[in-house]
């Protein structure tokens, strides 16, 4: 079936504008803008499509400016950076072969829409490569197999079906022009109905149908919403007229005959080399262009070279690793002897599991994949059971055959987030030895602020590469079926390519790592060899005391009856404390209180942060907060961690997640035992019902004041340093530097500032955040942040020389070498710049407390190793770690816990690990 790409030129060069930094040439000429556009042409190219257009504005009025002379007149001029950017872009889109379209007295979507819809109906599958939610509206059925799709090629997203679009907007796609007709549109200064967002135009038109249905019932719809619609009505229908993407724009020539042309490889090199582009310089014919030099492209005027930061996942794949491989179905046991054979030769293999669960500590095997070369892969399924399924090898017969081959730590595997795998195989009696690559890990270490490092993401990003999907082959929703009733075919061309793309994907990660000897280190020293610590620690799990969570559960329902009985009296009416509307309806309308937050859409909030700041003004709002503490205690741990005790082990067992926080730090998940409030009684309650079984102790040991100490350390100011070496209590020592008094003199009113100040400048906190902290006036505050720059000159001077770090280079990094890309440190935008100039000064602490604490997992795991259980590694959380630990075991583990832990970091002041032991974790703690 033919394709064809439709590229929205114009959405393509302003998101690349705004979303990449303000990069130039070594000429001084701005680039960013055109980067962002060679690069997505290139990985449009790498598909291979049919035929492709891209379509750009035309100059001057269109249809839509005669209709309504205020359309887009609310619209800046074009910033001189971006004018300049226009003419190098479709100079490049020509060059590189691509049919270029403008068309005047309409816009590039009326253009767009019309190619789509022309070429569907021929039967064509069409490509939208768009961010704009306006071509929602083409989605349609159409005959003779054609299609239209679109993708967001920043986000990888896409929208195929009117369950996609449902799922996305709340409305089907034939409803789009209705709801953007009612919402408006603010950037073409289209105006909607006041305070309608999409939540509430995607309601009426559930209710109504369609636009013209709202209109008839405009009387019906109450409050103030509904004033603002019938005062807006006279201008809905205008507004469905200049919303609605033209379909019948005359053109020269029809969709099916705008094929991409031969690229004009002269005039490619001469522009790639003025501008800079050395990657797509190399993948013209192998070489740079005579006289072209690496890394001219800078960030205004500096040699950081955006693709050495973190725009490298840009660069265009090479095409050859985006095609489809070939996989075998291994049904025999000859077939499964020659795949032993090849694993056997090659210095290495990929490999993924196939399951009938997520729950990695309950699943069933189904099969597994192997792969020893890119394009080429195989399934071995032995657990397919669904009507007339072929025969299939038996599991054990698979597992003793590869048992040998997994449990060689000099044969090395590879895979994709593999921890799973690990897991799941462990508990089918293969203990895997040699896993020494994972492309989920070296996607992180190289780029840690890239949003997804799943495997489909990756292979868009890297490969250039569509795969298979989950969805694709068993359904999804309430139809989806379990992977063991997935067709052999199917499952083959899921499964192998799975093992398959993990290989190609690691060809192209495992150079750009190695290619940065610091990132080299973290990814080799510190991600990898805790893949498999991870995978003990939550195979361990802990053990919880289910009795004592009942009775927990039970007393947090009671106060909160009690808490709605006294919410219902303060309210002078029964009302529900769990819906937002009714409380919002209570508080504004009602009691009249002053609207201290709002939401998205502008209307009054009652998130946490909104009833905090009316505490002060009324009984009540205090009242539906405790509520909540109390329900949410309620929900998420003592109703719900027993039933989330395995019923093999009689523990829980949560999941780590290594490529969570940018930073480094870890999650954890099902459940997440990191949120645990440990602030307040019932928080230390829920830890209570962690317990050690019969003769073994819970022991927590936990990292003092971390990240000042590695604020210390990384500003090398001479104060902070004395107070560390000399083991003072940091916060009095802070504030007897501040308040001009001896460590002895310092109040506990003085010595709260102190720790506020010391924890709030690590997080950016301003005069205005320390003074609401406090509770004190904003210019108090300022003169306390002086008096502590004044006595810590070095920490000041650290925080500017980050930031001017962070300008130049686009990341941060950690002690050891991890990154922080900051993809908005140079962004106009003051806000958005101010919040990467924070996480600059921050990440540094945060991301290398998060590496000191994985290096003491691994090194204590080591240890562990050779004791016999007599200790086991069972939580992570933050800067603690926990122990189940024999009685007669408990000094030695404290003291080789707090020697290893110690001494995971050299630092210029020394790290302090306090421990504790009891029958549960709050006594430990």
């Amino acid at each position: 079936m033919p394709k064809l790409v439709l590229i929205d030129g114009s959405s393509y060069l302003y998101r690349a504008f705004h979303a990449l930094p303000p990069l130039t040439n070594s000429a001084g000429e701005p680039t960013g803008a055109l980067f962002g556009v060679v690069n997505m042409l290139r990985a449009t190219l790498a598909e291979r499509p049919d035929c492709a257009v891209f379509v750009v504005d035309a100059p001057g009025k269109t249809f839509r400016d005669d209709l309504y002379p205020e359309y887009k007149a609310n619209r800046s001029a074009l910033p001189d950076d971006l004018r300049a950017q226009v003419q190098p872009m479709c100079d490049i889109v020509q060059a590189l072969g691509f049919p270029l379209l403008r068309i005047a007295g309409v816009e590039a979507d009326d253009v767009i829409g019309t190619l789509a819809l022309e070429a569907a109906r021929e039967g064509t599958e069409v490509t939208i490569s768009t961010g704009d939610k306006d071509f929602a509206q083409l989605l349609q059925p159409f005959d003779d197999g054609g299609s239209i799709r679109l993708v967001n090629t920043m986000s990888g997203s896409v929208l195929d079906t009117d369950e996609a679009v449902i799922a996305k907007f709340g409305v089907r796609a034939n409803q789009i022009v209705d709801m953007l007709a009612l919402m408006g549109d603010a950037i073409d200064n289209v105006k909607g109905v006041d305070k309608c967002g999409p939540k509430t135009a995607a309601k009426w038109l559930a209710e109504y149908g369609t636009l013209d249905g709202v209109i008839e019932n405009a009387e019906k719809i109450g409050g103030k919403i509904g004033e603002n619609l019938r005062t807006a009505l006279p201008r809905l229908p205008l507004n469905r007229e200049l919303v609605t993407i033209k379909t019948d724009v005359p053109l020269d020539q029809p969709a099916k005959s705008m094929t991409l042309r031969d690229r004009d490889v002269d005039t490619l090199r001469t522009l790639y080399a003025r501008y800079g582009f050395n990657a797509a310089l190399r993948d013209l014919d192998g070489t740079p262009a005579p006289g072209a030099t690496e890394r001219k492209v800078s960030m205004r005027g500096t040699e950081a070279g955006w693709a050495r930061t973190g725009a490298a996942s840009a660069e265009a794949p090479d095409p050859r690793l985006g095609e489809k491989g070939e996989y075998e179905t291994v049904t025999t046991r000859e077939q499964l002897d020659a795949w032993i054979a090849k694993l056997q030769a090659a210095d290495a293999f990929a490999f993924d599991v196939e399951t009938d669960s997520l729950d990695a500590h309950t699943a069933n095997l189904v099969g597994v994949s192997l792969a020893t070369q890119a394009h080429a892969g195989c399934y071995i399924p032995f657990g397919h059971d669904y009507p007339g399924a072929p025969a299939q090898l038996k599991r054990e017969d698979v597992l003793d055959a590869l048992r040998p081959l997994f449990t060689d730590a000099s044969k090395k595997k590879i895979g994709q987030h593999g921890k799973y795998d690990l897991h799941v195989l462990r508990t089918h009696g293969v203990a895997v030895r040699g896993y020494a690559e994972d492309t989920m890990l070296e996607s992180f270490v190289f780029n840690a602020g890239a949003s997804r490092h799943d495997m489909d993401s990756l292979a868009k990003r890297y490969l250039g590469y569509d795969t298979v999907r989950y969805e694709d082959v068993a359904g999804k929703g309430a139809k989806q079926i379990p992977f063991s009733h997935v067709s052999l075919e199917d499952a083959t061309r899921y499964a192998a390519e799975d093992a398959d793309v993990t290989l190609r994907l690691h060809a192209v990660l495992r150079p750009k790592i190695a290619a940065e000897p610091s990132l080299d280190a973290v990814y080799r020293d510190i991600e990898m060899p805790l893949v498999p610590v991870l995978e003990r620690i939550e195979s361990n799990g802990v053990l919880v005391d289910v009795a004592e969570l009942r009775r927990q559960s039970a007393d947090l329902g009671k106060r909160m009856l009690d808490a709605q009985q006294l919410a219902t009296n303060l309210a002078g009416r029964t009302f529900s404390l769990d819906s937002p509307k009714q409380v919002g309806q209570l508080l504004f309308e009602e009691l009249k209180l002053p609207v201290q937050v709002k939401t998205s859409t502008g209307q009054p909030s009652v998130n946490e942060e909104a009833l905090e700041a009316l505490a002060d003004l009324h009984e009540l709002p205090k009242v539906i907060l405790e509520y909540r503490g109390l329900a949410k205690l309620r929900s998420t741990y003592t109703d719900k961690l027993p039933e989330m005790v395995n019923p093999s082990t009689g523990r829980v067992h949560t999941s780590y997640h290594q490529a969570g926080a940018a930073t480094g730090r870890l999650a954890s998940s099902d459940p997440n035992l990191q949120n645990i409030p440990i602030r307040t009684d019932d928080g230390r309650r829920i830890r209570r019902a962690f317990v050690a079984p019969e003769g073994r102790r819970i022991v927590a040991c936990d990292y003092s004041q971390i990240e000042l100490r590695i604020m210390a350390h990384l500003s090398e100011d001479p104060n902070l340093l004395r107070a560390f070496t000399s083991g003072d209590d940091i916060h009095r020592a802070t504030a007897a530097e501040v308040f001009g008094r001896t460590i002895e003199e310092v109040t506990n009113n003085e010595r709260r500032a102190a720790k506020a100040i010391n924890f709030g400048l690590m997080y950016g906190m301003s005069a205005f955040g320390l003074a609401k902290q406090l509770g004190i006036g904003r210019g108090e505050a300022q003169d306390y942040i002086a008096l502590y720059f004044s006595r810590y000159p070095g920490v000041r001077d650290f925080m500017e020389r980050t930031r001017q770090e962070a300008r130049e280079r686009g990341f941060v990094e950690t002690v050891f070498g991890r990154r922080l890309h900051l993809e908005n440190i140079q962004a106009r935008n003051q806000g958005l710049r101010a919040g990467a100039e924070r996480a600059a000064i921050n990440a540094p602490m945060q991301g290398t407390a998060a590496d000191i604490v994985k290096r003491a997992m691994i090194e204590i795991d080591r240890w562990l190793a050779g004791l016999g259980g007599r200790a086991l590694m069972i939580l992570q959380v933050h800067d603690e770690l926990v122990f189940e630990v024999e009685e007669a075991f408990v000094e030695e583990l404290v003291a080789g816990a707090k020697d290893r832990m110690a001494a995971a970091a050299e630092l210029r002041v020394p790290l302090v690990v306090d421990a504790g032991q009891g029958l549960n974790w709050d006594e430990a703690h």
